[in-house]
């Protein structure tokens, strides 16, 4: 092993993982009604919180926390399933943490910041050296052992993880400038006209939510923002402002230290915030090689796996076959005399004949009764579609009956349906 990886593992084994997952994800709409962004399902088995805890766990990050608050429910029980295999005998944990009122009985988590200040005193009784904070609601594959070293090397008092985006979508993060030596320089919260990167004018360098820290630095400046009544107890409004006025900020490019499908490929990284972004995201997994790859054994999407039969398709008559082409169908699916084109199913999925599905994004355990048209749809769990139905065709009917985006993508929910009968 090269002497900078066992250096990596070293770091990282002193590390802790402090994953963000309180937020709603509001401009997923009704996606998001029922669960917590983090909690929403991807990619046909996972959860998109998945990403940040399988990061941690591949980079050798064996102590990990998960911040939840905003309707909980549905993400703490795929926690308690799917990520409750860490051993304290090998120094390793795993805590959930609910907002709970633990610092005051007025104040739930007031923001990012005030998340972590709330258990302190949890994170010291494992006495990491390193705080590695994470947003729980981006897709990507990246070591942190990677970012962690360059943080040691710079004596950096915060490192932030950072990417390029389309500087038309920057308004909705937090942007920075950089100097030569990756110093930040300038960092603006989500601002209505972002800066772009030198030379690159239609580009911006925007934060991926990631942050790390020496963990009693961090104490420090929590506590101290604590006693701040004019903050807003947000790391991106409010600590990394400050450390990049006042302090030694750092930018990490996520090109360092991404995990990519192919030697050649671009670094892999997509906030999946709105329907259409979580839509192409989904079916982009449909390509014959996506630019995400979850067949890599080398670093592992790790999720809740339910026992499931495999996926079958049955009947092989003209016009009532089951079948499917540049799609992803996970187990206990049967697509029955039914045909699928450039779709992801869930687990569970019934397809019932003379039905055909095209772009489409179904969750699990949905029923597609007989007949139906489904084009550009995304179709939320145990939904049960009705025989005939046809979406995708007329989008003023389709705009009165779903959330339907302006690319034409229509949502579809059971209380949707539900109305259709009345």
């Amino acid at each position: 092993m090269p002497p900078s990886a066992t250096l990596r593992g070293l770091i990282s084994r002193q590390a802790m993982a402090f994953v963000l997952a309180g937020g709603r994800g509001s401009r997923l709409l009704e996606l998001t009604d029922r669960r917590a962004k983090p909690a929403v399902f991807f990619g046909g088995k996972t959860r998109i919180i998945d990403f940040a805890l399988s990061n941690a766990l591949n980079s050798g990050v064996r102590r990990i926390c998960v911040a939840t608050q905003y309707k909980a429910h549905s993400l703490i029980k795929h926690l308690q399933y799917g990520w409750t295999f860490f051993r304290p005998e090998r120094n390793e944990s795993f805590d959930i943490l609910p907002a709970s009122q633990r610092v005051s009985e007025a104040n739930w988590y007031l923001g990012t910041a005030d998340a972590v200040y709330q258990n302190i005193d949890i994170i010291r009784s494992y006495a990491p050296k390193y705080i590695i904070v994470l947003a729980g609601d981006h897709i990507y594959k990246q070591d942190y052992g990677v970012m962690l070293e360059e943080h040691c090397n710079n004596n950096a008092e915060v490192t932030v993880g950072c990417v390029e985006a389309p500087r038309s979508e920057a308004s909705a993060f937090g942007v920075m400038h950089i100097d030569e030596n990756d110093r930040i320089i300038d960092f603006l919260e989500k601002p209505k006209d972002p800066p772009s990167m030198p030379g690159k004018p239609d580009t911006a360098l925007v934060s991926m939510g990631i942050y790390i820290f020496d963990t009693e630095f961090l104490f420090q400046r929590l506590i101290e923002d604590a006693a701040n009544p004019a903050s807003e107890h947000d790391f991106g409004k409010n600590i990394i402002p400050d450390l990049v006025k006042n302090g030694r900020a750092f930018a990490h490019q996520l090109g360092r230290s991404a995990i990519r499908s192919g030697p050649r490929a671009e670094a892999y990284w997509r906030d999946v915030g709105t329907l259409d972004a979580y839509f192409d995201a989904n079916l982009d997994l449909t390509n014959t090689t996506p630019d995400l790859d979850l067949y890599d054994r080398e670093w592992p999407i790790w999720t809740y796996s339910e026992m499931t039969a495999p996926a079958k398709f049955v009947h092989n008559d003209e016009g009532r076959r089951g079948m499917a082409v540049s799609s992803v169908v996970s187990g206990d699916c049967i697509v029955s005399g039914a045909s699928l084109e450039r779709s992801l199913l869930f687990t569970g999925v019934r397809v019932n004949s003379y039905s055909h599905v095209e772009n489409a994004v179904i969750m699990p355990r949905v029923e597609i009764g007989r007949s139906c048209r489904l084009t550009n749809v995304i179709i939320d769990k145990e939904v049960v579609i009705p025989e005939g139905l046809v979406v995708g065709e007329d989008p003023v009917i389709d705009a009165q009956r779903f959330r339907r985006t302006d690319k034409g993508v229509c949502l579809i929910t059971q209380p949707m349906i539900d109305a259709l009968a009345r």
